[in-house]
C-alpha cells in the first residue's frame, strides 16, 4: 500500500471528525438528526453483517457463514447469553463446513 494514500486517508478522517464538531448545537437538537445519529450505526452494522455473510469478493456466496448466522439469529430469538450465541453460530459454521 502506498504512504500516500495512508496519509490522505487519515487526513480525510481528520478532516471529517472535525467537520462533525464544526455542526452548530441547535442542528444537533433537531428530532430528525438525532433519530438519524441513533439508528444509523445499527443500519451500517446490519449491512457489513449481510456484505460478510453472503459475499466474497464480487460473488455472492451462500456456505457455512450463513448457516451460522441463521443459527445466530434463532439463539438471540430465544434469549441466549451472547457468549452461547457466538460458540453455537461458530460450531454450527464448523459442522457445514466439514460436512461440505
Amino acid at each position: 500500500m502506498s504512504w500516500l494514500a495512508v496519509l490522505l486517508t487519515a487526513a480525510g478522517c481528520y478532516l471529517l471528525k472535525l467537520a462533525g464538531l464544526c455542526v452548530p448545537q441547535q442542528v444537533l437538537d433537531r428530532p430528525v438528526v438525532r433519530r438519524i445519529a441513533a439508528l444509523l450505526p445499527v443500519a451500517l452494522l446490519a449491512a457489513l453483517v449481510g456484505v460478510q455473510t453472503v459475499a466474497t469478493g464480487s460473488r455472492l456466496v451462500v456456505d457455512a457463514r450463513l448457516a451460522g448466522v441463521v443459527v445466530a439469529v434463532v439463539a438471540l430469538l430465544f434469549r441466549a447469553p451472547f457468549i452461547v450465541v457466538v460458540a453455537v453460530a461458530a460450531a454450527t459454521a464448523a459442522v457445514v463446513r466439514m460436512i461440505a
